[in-house]
């Protein structure tokens, strides 16, 4: 089944229109859509630099049936986990498809003026809004996609309401578009059941169309644009579960960058509705769910204009733009962002993890066995970024109805009560001359974020207003010797919230031996003040 990791070892179209203004070379400025002229405007603005920790509504219809990442696409793949729970629970999915959860998605208990207050004081200093998903459902006032958020669901702005705010709180405000793969994503909603008394019977995208919503709730909505058109179908024939998802593997499960041959109208359609995100809501960081950028060239369009309206505004690239496997000389254009993994060493431009408290859609059953990231998980994962030059992006999975549970709440409020205290080692940082020391230590990749078990013998550093912090990534109970501080004239170490700790230096290093952990404290912080030393 298609996943980014797989990726990275590894019947007639429906033709949509494409607006007059994506068929042309795109805003007005100085940035062409090439990543030579990408790479010779963008610079990695301040405020990026400074934020260091992002938080994200990874949220759409597919968290109302509570049952993981990916329901739209594994919900018509017969045999999986997915398909066997929605078969269980909301019937057939040739008679109940994904976009009957869109009139379920009502979002009656989001909050996101309380939400964006949590998030802050936990620490983040952007939030990011997702604008559409694989699913293809967008989730703003969009001008050229009638399947949004303020005709159906909700009907609601989700990305403006987020927006007003982030901005009514003083963070910056992004949106992530993962768009550009709905075209292969959804050829499994055009399937059939291999084996059983279904078998053969086509899913509800083969044979939905405009006409078919006459009466219902979809009157006017033409399935084909949700769902894409039947770009890469699966032929009549597959004799058993296994031979169906064999093919799926191999056609529409590989992670696809390029224009569909099958759907010339898709890419520039794509295109249309990012010129009216960024145009609309202004974000100051756009994330593309990509490998390089997608779509060909409608990607490197969509990336000249996103630069171009940014100098129009401030003279400058003051943006971000984020996309994936980026190659050396793609960092100097866009931004890399590392999808739940990290990288071996400080990295001379800023970059970006991707990672999430449990499944990127919320997922009932990890909450009810306590399977998420504990607050003390995410602050190491953030200490070990930041001290590489990097800033983390996390989603905290929203229920159907926009809320949050119990255990998030828990991590979040943990989270808020380590910044407390510790945030001068985080926000507006630079990495020290190297990232830390000791046992852990990480290769560069994605999807490598479980191989990080990190203990009170790794020390990871910051610099922050000509002081150093060095984090201690568990909390010891036996004398701490940091090796890096060997020879160094350091004058004086405070434990932060604490106050200053007795210490001395030796041959190996700085010697230092702290107090118990207060209840429910954990990675504690030194500030470490010299001539010199940071």
């Amino acid at each position: 089944m298609i996943t980014r990791r797989n990726a990275l070892a590894g019947g007639a179209a429906a033709m949509l229109g494409a607006p007059a203004h994506a068929r042309g070379k795109g805003a007005q400025g100085p940035v062409r859509p090439d990543w030579a002229s990408l790479a010779d405007h963008f610079r990695s603005p301040d405020w990026f630099r400074d934020a260091k920790l992002g938080l994200w509504s990874h949220w759409g219809p597919q968290c109302v049936p509570e049952f993981g990442d990916w329901y739209g696409r594994l919900m018509y793949v017969q045999g999986h986990p997915t398909y066997e729970h929605h078969l269980r629970t909301y019937g057939h999915p040739s008679q109940f498809g994904f976009m009957e959860f869109i009139p379920r998605w009502r979002a009656d208990k989001w909050q996101p003026e309380a939400l964006v207050a949590k998030y802050k004081a936990a620490g983040a200093r952007y939030i990011v809004s997702m604008a559409n998903h694989h699913d293809n459902l967008d989730m703003f006032d969009s001008t050229h996609h009638p399947w949004n958020t303020t005709r159906l669901g909700p009907k609601r702005d989700i990305v403006g309401t987020w927006g007003r705010a982030v901005r009514a709180a003083g963070l910056r405000f992004g949106v992530s578009n993962h768009g550009a793969h709905a075209w292969h994503w959804w050829q499994t909603a055009y399937g059939y059941d291999a084996e059983g008394p279904m078998k053969g019977l086509r899913y509800d995208a083969f044979r939905l169309r405009k006409a078919d919503g006459k009466g219902k709730w979809w009157a006017g909505f033409d399935p084909q644009l949700l769902y894409t058109g039947p770009s890469m179908v699966v032929p009549d024939g597959m004799g058993s579960m296994k031979e169906l998802a064999a093919w799926h593997e191999a056609n529409d499960g590989k992670w696809l960058e390029n224009v569909p041959a099958n759907n010339p109208g898709f890419a520039p359609h794509w295109l249309a509705r990012q010129k009216d995100l960024v145009e609309k809501y202004r974000p100051d960081l756009v994330y593309m769910d990509n490998f390089r950028l997608p779509l060909e060239r409608f990607g490197l369009e969509a990336a000249a204009h996103y630069y171009n309206q940014s100098i129009a505004m401030h003279g400058v690239v003051d943006v971000v733009l984020t996309a994936k496997t980026l190659t050396s000389e793609q960092r100097r254009a866009a931004t890399d962002d590392v999808e739940r993994g990290f990288v071996a060493d400080i990295r001379p431009e800023p970059w970006q993890t991707c990672t999430c408290l449990g499944s990127w859609h919320y997922d009932r059953p990890l909450y009810e066995r306590k399977g998420y990231k504990t607050a003390k998980q995410v602050i190491q994962r953030l200490l070990d970024i930041v001290s590489k030059n990097g800033n983390l992006l996390l989603s905290v999975p929203q229920r159907g109805d926009g809320s949050i549970d119990d255990e998030e709440e828990k991590i979040l409020d943990g989270m808020a009560r380590w910044m407390a205290v510790n945030a001068e080692a985080i926000h507006g940082s630079r990495p020290w001359r190297r990232y830390g020391e000791g046992p852990m230590q990480i290769g560069e990749g994605m999807f490598n974020e479980d191989k990080a078990v990190f203990s009170a013998a790794d020390i990871r550093f910051t610099a922050n207003g000509g002081k150093l912090y060095a984090a201690v990534m568990d909390w010891p109970t036996a004398p701490v010797t940091i090796a890096s501080l060997a020879g160094m004239a350091v004058e004086r170490v405070t434990l932060l919230g604490q106050g200053a700790l007795a210490f001395r230096q030796t041959a190996d290093g700085l010697n230092a031996t702290l107090p118990p952990p207060p209840t429910g404290a954990f990675v504690p912080v030194l500030r470490i003040e010299g001539s010199g030393i940071a």
